[in-house]
């Protein structure tokens, strides 16, 4: 289908043409979004804490939630009328003026902690191979790039969102397949509930023990990782391309219904994983690997499913992780050929190139990175959230803003993540949360000092 359909130019292999449908957009976000943090990094997580992850779930549905009625139809409308392409340019431009250094500061960013993003989702996919046939951990990274170079080809952003809306059907089988072979073997919430009190009464309590900002910090930090959706180039990409404004609110819809029904059923998944297969750290397969625990969706296959199911289930993980691969890594393409290299922006042959080029450094970064699955998504999350996001709403609403303190921003953004990813203090408030708001006080205090009168 998007052989057929594609047209030979850089809008069409970027944002479709801006032709998609709003039920394609819901499934493809979905897919994009639920992509290898969910089937390998949300499970492992849920693994870990137990019945506080769904905090996780309450707090990023909710800020996401936002994003879509209060952002997204401006962005459509806005990238629309100006004819934009990629995120970083739209940061960047103000009443049709394009300020250079704030697009290549935007596109590096991208390219960067795009880049790692998908790494992670490569590295997903060689977890599962490791974890389900032995294989050694770069022959999963080398195959999940080659799939995604080939169908990015094919046709572009319109390639990934066809399949990732394919793909989003493969995800919800596997995951509900899961549901119910833990149903029948453990038994229903009560008898869960049990069995996970008896290993650790952590398990079963919904906020974690000696909080170090209170709960309040805690459950932000998670509605801020929501919000920072709107700092997420590969998924701002589909708002781009779809066909209208009005079609977002059916898209919404669409997109929440998938997206709660999934994320639920990955916390459900990754509570059966811990009452069937506590000991999961302790097994041969998961050896010498830095988060075992990232390998309880594949054990928890092996273990219940007859083999047919398992090829079921790792289909849907490695829909999940290429689905989101595939997005991030042209969404790079565009930004390298758009914006860092504008002399190549009417060539269809550099956006394959750049393609090629990005896949390539994600594939080196998945190979040697130390930082498991859930760590780089977050990681990179945080870092583009914080500093792409808070500037995009500023654009969005027609406030002032001028390029130094756009720069600014964007710098203290990463400093502040990067410094507090080695604080320690992550599990006690993610990282996204005083990135954010140490963005946000750099516009306060410029904005206090040359607009309100007592200062001037």
């Amino acid at each position: 289908m998007a052989m057929v359909r594609k047209r030979k130019t850089p809008e069409d292999y970027l944002v479709a043409s801006r032709r998609v449908s709003p039920w394609l957009t819901a499934l493809s976000t979905v897919a994009t979004n639920n992509s290898g943090f969910m089937f390998i990094g949300m499970i492992a997580y849920t693994y870990r804490f137990g019945y506080e992850s769904v905090w996780l779930m309450l707090g990023w549905v909710l800020g996401d939630l936002m994003v879509w009625i209060f952002i997204h139809p401006r962005v459509r409308r806005i990238s629309g009328k100006a004819k934009i392409n990629t995120l970083p340019l739209l940061i960047a431009t103000e009443d049709n003026s394009v300020n250079r250094l704030i697009v290549i500061s935007a596109g590096l960013i991208t390219i960067v902690f795009l880049g790692i993003y998908a790494a992670a989702q490569l590295k997903a996919g060689s977890t599962a191979l490791h974890a389900l046939f032995g294989w050694e951990m770069y022959v999963g990274a080398l195959v999940g790039a080659f799939i995604v170079i080939v169908y990015s080809f094919a046709g572009g952003i319109r390639a990934d969102i066809w399949t990732d809306a394919a793909q989003s059907f493969a995800m919800i089988i596997t995951m509900l397949a899961i549901l119910i072979a833990g149903f029948l073997n453990v038994g229903g919430l009560s008898s869960l509930t049990a069995n996970l009190g008896a290993q650790d009464p952590a398990l079963v309590s919904w906020f974690p023990q000696e909080l170090q900002f209170g709960v309040f910090a805690f459950i932000t930090g998670y509605i801020f990782a929501g919000l920072g959706t709107i700092g997420q180039p590969h998924l701002m990409t589909r708002l781009l391309a779809i066909k209208s404004v009005d079609a977002i609110k059916r898209a919404r819809i669409y997109y929440f219904i998938w997206y709660i029904i999934f994320f639920a059923a990955s916390i459900g998944v990754g509570l059966y994983c811990r009452a069937i297969i506590p000991d999961l750290a302790n097994l041969p397969s998961v050896a010498g690997l830095k988060e075992p625990t990232e390998l309880a969706l594949p054990v928890l296959t092996m273990q219940l499913l007859p083999g047919i199911f398992v090829g079921v289930a790792l289909a849907g993980l490695f829909a999940a992780t290429v689905s989101t691969a595939d997005s991030q890594i042209i969404v790079c393409s565009g930004t390298l050929t758009q914006e860092i290299f504008p002399r190549w922006k009417d060539s269809y042959l550099a956006s394959k190139l750049g393609t090629f080029a990005i896949t390539t450094a994600a594939l080196a970064i998945a190979l040697f990175a130390h930082e498991g699955v859930f760590g780089l998504v977050l990681i990179a999350w945080s870092a583009m959230g914080a500093s792409l996001g808070p500037v995009l709403v500023l654009r969005m609403f027609y406030l002032p803003l001028t390029a130094p303190v756009a720069l600014a921003m964007m710098a203290v953004a990463i400093i502040t993540a990067t410094l507090w990813h080695f604080s320690g203090y992550d599990d006690d408030m993610l990282k996204i949360f005083p990135a954010t708001i140490a963005a946000l006080l750099i516009y306060l205090c410029w904005y206090v000092m040359n607009h309100v009168k007592f200062f001037k």
